[in-house]
């Protein structure tokens, strides 16, 4: 009986994280039912359909979609469908935003992966026709997916921080090296990004976004910031280090460390508060009382794309938005980021923050 009352959605894309990610979750939430798959090679679209028996043998045939698959068969098709209301889109960073444009234009709500855009004039634009589209209940919606708000470890670090009074420290530390042989460096549009900063940008908007939610309120948003960016391995164009300092409205300061080519080992965030300091360091986020007395939890490590579309299915299904998924939060990610490196530019020149709520 549920499944009669399922919202009729489509995958828009075949890659690593549609494979991955977006279709075992779909297929996982009950108030979702996938109607149609499209990818620009028909081949591509036909691998990742494939998968879904072996994910859910009870699920019926989805309809595929290509730009090679014959007349009636494109993109702009399976836009006009009545039965699919809804679209998850992921695609390369400077060609998704196109994508978003055209369902939104044809009344679908839209979940699409983080970057909004690869630059910001093209996301503020993306922004504000979502904006305009707003009418009633009926009216398309877009939102941004971003499973590094919805990560267990990072929510409870979030929570924690709030009970140690104000926020006078912090900081991010995401150091690893991406190897040549990586799933993600084969992708052609990540060997030679067109998109400013590269990994530092398609990855660095994941750490941005971690970093904004346990810094969570109005005294806690960034205000300006200095860095200082680096490109050490060669096969990971065009940058690989940021190192930056922030500054928030109340005056704290904190570093935001990423880099993928270095020998280092590191995913640490820390908030150091009046009354106390919150860690996550990997799995294990550590609370320090102000009397020096700690407690450690350790947390299963999964992607939170599952709990991400759980909870855009039901913004779909209530017409309540979720927070998390809001485009203006990934403007505010991908300014965080684009100001860095943009500082880097600019051997370290002071940047103000215009975007973040």
């Amino acid at each position: 009986m549920a499944q009669q009352h399922a919202l009729g959605v489509a995958l828009i894309g075949s890659g690593i994280f549609i494979k991955e990610e977006h279709l075992p979750a779909v297929l996982k939430c009950p108030s979702l039912a996938i109607k149609a798959l499209y990818s620009r090679s028909l081949a591509s679209a036909q691998e990742a359909a494939g998968l879904i028996p072996g994910l859910a043998p009870a699920a019926p045939t989805v309809d595929i979609y290509a730009d090679d698959a014959g007349p009636g068969r494109g993109y702009t098709d399976l836009l006009s469908r009545p039965d699919v209301a809804a679209v998850v889109i992921a695609l390369p960073i400077t060609t998704q935003p196109s994508f978003i444009e055209a369902a939104l234009r044809a009344g679908k709500h839209v979940l699409a992966e983080k970057p909004v855009a690869g630059d910001l004039e093209t996301a503020k634009q993306l922004v504000k026709l979502a904006s305009n589209c707003q009418g009633d209940s009926s009216s398309p919606t877009l939102s941004i997916a971003e499973n590094y708000r919805f990560l267990p470890r990072l929510m409870y670090m979030r929570e924690q921080a709030r009970h140690l009074g104000r926020v006078t420290h912090f900081g991010v530390r995401v150091m690893t090296l991406m190897p040549e042989t990586s799933k993600w460096c084969r992708t052609s549009w990540r060997r030679e990004p067109t998109h400013q900063g590269g990994f530092l940008l398609d990855g660095g908007v994941h750490h941005a976004a971690g970093a904004r939610h346990f810094l969570s309120g109005p005294e806690n948003r960034a205000v300006s910031v200095r860095a200082y960016t680096d490109s050490v391995h060669e096969t990971l164009p065009p940058l690989d280090t940021v190192v930056a300092v922030v500054r928030t409205a109340s005056g704290a300061t904190g570093t935001f460390q990423h880099s993928v080519g270095t020998l280092m080992d590191s995913f640490e965030w820390f908030a150091a508060c009046e009354q106390g300091s919150v860690r996550s360091d990997g799995d294990v986020v550590t609370v320090k009382a102000k009397d020096g007395q700690e407690t450690t939890r350790k947390f299963e490590r999964v992607s939170g794309v599952t709990d991400e579309v759980k909870a855009w299915a039901a913004s779909l299904t209530t017409g309540s938005p979720e927070p998390r998924l809001a485009p203006e939060e990934a403007l505010a990610d991908l300014e965080f980021v684009d100001l860095m490196l943009r500082s880097g530019e600019q051997r370290g020149a002071e940047m103000t923050y215009e975007l973040q709520p």
